[in-house]
């Protein structure tokens, strides 16, 4: 398939080529040239089909014309190693819990899903890569952890000093190896704009080859449309009759725009929410049609603390830059930390169910925009015990599965590092293939 960049729909590349290079070098993102509906008969058996094997069929769309089938199913199957449950929180609201995989967030689905696609095209490629991501949270440790010990790989994740939990630090500094933890001094858009300068800088790219992993990549962020799939095959025949209602805890808006993608290759998904928490720049677009990105504020729901969203191009480009358009199926919400707290508070005592901070906002937002003939679907991101001290700081102890607290006694390894590109540039010669 051939993907263009939302700067000039005229610069297009491969498959190879956007996933290694990753962004595009006008500063664009990614797209594909075009996004094949699935035949109705894949929706008439999608209840009887796997997680595997539905993801396998929309892998296709994306990807079967230039990796071949078998090794493609590998990678979608690898991938897929844990599952997606959809449980009903009350009578039309369902959670779809995303945090069954090896870090316990929805980044394993597209952190995992891209470290093998890399690892098979670079392979074909024979080269080496450097691979640059910065996070707010759980990019950093889905990332980390997918291409933990990969041959032909060095993964520099770039983190707001200060502004992630302790568990989601613990799971991406203390492994070692090929992964090499940077500290930055500054908020999440400090370390996503040092990103962004590293694939503009010719001079450093003549040195080093250099991908991203953040949900920039189309390797990234394309697989996520893997799970509001399987979020829809398990609905009920009766639920399946009403209209969806989606509403996804927005930050940088991979999520989302993987969801709306997903709505094109024919799921029936009525609308969006982009639930917000302080960080409103896309609900303020939602209601006043101008796109004012700013600096981030730091907020219990720390993975959606993104003040400039880099997504946010891709849905201006799947919509023509349209206004009415996008909002014709995007609607918006926000919420404070005092709500998220009152929220999860209370989704606990009235439906015993946990919401983490991220996931409490898209139930909110259903509870205010749901109708009558209206089922609702909010993804669960992460689970809750990776906001320990938030979370008990509301509900009291909460149980830390075992795969969290096997991070814990491990030793933190992290360079500290300015917000000033030079000092990110000369570390990267000075590590990088």
């Amino acid at each position: 398939m051939i993907f263009y960049s939302t700067e000039n729909k005229n610069n297009k590349v491969t498959l190879s080529q956007a996933v290694i290079q990753g962004l595009a070098d006008d500063k664009g993102l990614f797209m594909p040239e075009k996004i094949k509906a699935l035949p109705a008969s894949f929706f008439e058996n999608i209840s009887s089909m796997s997680f595997q094997e539905m993801a396998f069929e929309v892998a296709k769309n994306f990807f079967g014309e230039d990796i071949p089938e078998e090794a493609l199913k590998d990678i979608v199957y690898d991938t897929l190693s844990f599952d997606t449950p959809l449980v009903k929180v009350n009578e039309n609201i369902h959670s779809l819990e995303l945090f069954h995989g090896p870090t316990l967030a929805f980044k394993d689905v597209g952190g995992r899903f891209m470290a093998r696609i890399l690892r098979y095209l670079l392979n074909e490629e024979k080269e080496n890569v450097n691979v640059l991501v910065a996070t707010s949270g759980d990019t950093g440790s889905a990332v980390a952890n997918g291409f933990y010990e990969v041959d032909g790989i060095k993964v520099f994740v770039l983190y707001p000093k200060g502004k992630v939990s302790n568990l989601q630090e613990k799971q991406f500094t203390t492994l070692g190896q090929n992964i090499t933890a940077l500290e930055i001094d500054g908020t999440f858009d400090d370390c996503q704009a040092l990103v962004k300068e590293a694939f503009m800088d010719q001079d450093l790219k003549s040195r080093h080859k250099l991908t991203s992993a953040n949900s920039i990549n189309v390797a990234r962020f394309l697989p996520q449309a893997f799970y509001y799939f399987h979020a829809w095959a398990q609905l009920s025949a009766e639920e399946k009759a009403k209209e969806v209602v989606v509403s996804v805890p927005s930050g940088n808006l991979g999520n989302i725009t993987a969801g709306i993608i997903a709505q094109q290759m024919g799921l029936p998904i009525h609308r969006f929410i982009a639930a917000n928490n302080e960080n409103d720049v896309v609900y303020e677009y939602i209601q006043t049609g101008e796109y004012k990105p700013r600096r981030s504020v730091e907020t219990i729901a720390n993975a959606m603390d993104v003040g400039a969203p880099s997504n946010f191009a891709r849905v201006l480009d799947l919509y023509q830059h349209d206004h009415k358009k996008i909002t014709a199926i995007l609607e918006g919400a926000r919420y404070s930390d005092q709500e998220i707290r009152e929220i999860i508070l209370r989704v606990a005592k009235d439906h015993n169910y946990i919401c983490d901070p991220h996931g409490a906002t898209g139930f909110a937002s259903l509870e205010t925009a749901l109708k009558e003939d209206q089922v609702g679907i909010f993804l669960e991101t992460a689970h809750p015990a990776k906001f320990n001290e938030t979370m008990e700081d509301i509900l009291g102890d909460i149980e830390i599965p075992e795969k969290l607290k096997a991070f814990l006694n491990k030793e933190k390894k992290s360079i500290a590092l300015s917000n000033q590109y030079n000092d990110f540039k000369t570390l990267i010669d000075q590590i990088a293939f």
